[in-house]
């Protein structure tokens, strides 16, 4: 996602795209958004050939990696001041294809291991997560710098960095092919008999619309409440990374500065975050953890607007990304546990899609008029908003914690997971 939302900002605020555009080209990774349309073909659909040699998630993680792939490729031979448009167009591909790759992810990390273990393998999975974003971010910063001859933007060094990325797939999908299928998928056989058409109905129910009632039969009036809650959760920081590049280029900063201090305390600051993250989920629970990644997230914001205000200071940009990833890293590390520990492991691609599209659906769709807020306001205004639009988070969480909100077991032995999963 961030070679379409993060790092693909700075490549065209160089490339003297406007920052309005830069906010409405955010709009491309809504389809990460809206990825639960297509996510009930994760969990029934059995992809020709690939599903009888790799099992059900492992053949939708290739097809989705091997897009990926392709995806990046065709943005590393764009060119944005000749063909913005074209560049939009491979960026969709690319957000398509991650997002059914994030499906499967999903999907085959929540069926590894039962909920006890979903804390730890959250906190697993963030650290994977930020040092992709490390890779994505600063490892493409520092390799466009490293291909450029000069100071001034060239577009050879940013499609040769691109070039770079979509290479770095190939140690994904060479993990995807080794690695073994979760045992849960194996049980999901589809053994339903009768005419076609009463197969495709008994699909459409048990696919599309058996999720959706399972979780509002399991948490009713309050599940409302648990889905705001995730449509807001991600708001102050969402709507502030599409502008966080375009600050940078704006503030002075270069492509080595940025890269540099990310590659070195951006990484620490990650380790640090999903290590810290997962401890404190252990210890104090989930509410209370999701609740201080809230207000880390805003204070982190607040940080930035005091870094538009300092202007070019290296010390000042280290703090600040230091923070930003910090926070981070325990603020998703909690919410990546609370989503997982409201699935039930009969529909995991499904509802897991739907609340991590949920999660990013109102905040990537205000992200794309950041460009404009800021040109209207400036960038220290623009961080302070972004900063309060924290608070309804807040108050969601102490909401679901004074009600009791108790995600159910969302563990199920293997004779109940096969009945609901034979119609």
């Amino acid at each position: 996602m961030v070679l379409v939302f993060g790092t693909l900002s700075f490549w065209l605020r160089e490339a003297g795209v406007s920052r309005a555009e830069i906010g409405y080209f955010s709009w491309v990774v809504l389809a990460y958004s809206v990825k639960w349309m297509w996510s009930p073909l994760a969990d029934r659909l059995q992809i020709p050939w690939l599903y009888r040699l790799l099992g059900r998630r492992r053949s939708w993680l290739l097809l989705s990696q091997a897009a990926v792939m392709l995806g990046i490729l065709g943005i590393s031979y764009s060119d944005p001041q000749q063909d913005l448009a074209l560049m939009a167009l491979f960026a969709v591909i690319l957000a398509f294809a991650s997002a059914t790759q994030d499906i499967s992810v999903d999907a085959f990390r929540i069926e590894s291991a039962p909920e006890q273990m979903q804390a730890a393998l959250a906190a697993a999975y963030l650290l994977g997560y930020r040092l992709a974003m490390i890779l994505a971010s600063a490892g493409t910063l520092w390799l466009a710098a490293l291909f450029a001859t000069s100071p001034d933007y060239q577009l050879a060094s940013w499609q040769h960095a691109y070039s770079v990325m979509a290479l770095c797939m190939l140690p994904c999908i060479i993990t995807t092919l080794l690695c073994q299928e979760p045992v849960n998928t194996l049980l999901s056989a589809n053994t339903s008999t009768g005419k076609p058409w009463q197969r495709f109905v008994s699909w459409l129910k048990l696919a599309i619309v058996a999720p959706f009632v399972d979780f509002f039969q399991r948490y009713r009036w309050q599940a409302l409440v648990i889905l705001a809650l995730i449509a807001c959760y991600r708001m102050s920081d969402v709507v502030m990374g599409v502008m966080a590049n375009a600050f940078y280029v704006d503030m002075g900063f270069s492509k080595e500065e940025v890269a540099s201090i990310s590659k070195v305390f951006g990484v620490i600051m990650t380790l640090v975050g999903a290590a810290l993250g997962g401890v404190l989920l252990n210890r104090f629970g989930t509410l209370k953890i999701l609740f201080l990644g809230a207000v880390l997230s805003a204070v982190t914001n607040l940080l930035f607007s005091l870094l538009s205000v300092i202007g070019h200071d290296v010390f000042w940009l280290t703090v600040v990304i230091s923070a930003d990833n910090l926070s981070a890293g325990i603020a998703t590390s909690a919410f990546i546990a609370y989503l997982s520990s409201l699935v039930n492991l009969a529909y995991t691609a499904t509802q897991y899609a739907v609340f991590s599209s949920l999660m990013l659906l109102l905040p990537k769709f205000i992200g794309g008029f950041s460009g404009e807020w800021v040109e209207s306001m400036g960038y220290s205004q623009f961080f302070m908003v972004t900063a309060l639009s924290g608070i309804p988070a807040l108050i969601l969480i102490v909401i679901i914690g004074y009600c009791k909100m108790i995600p159910s077991d969302n563990v199920l032995d293997n004779d109940e997971l096969s009945r609901r999963e034979t119609p």
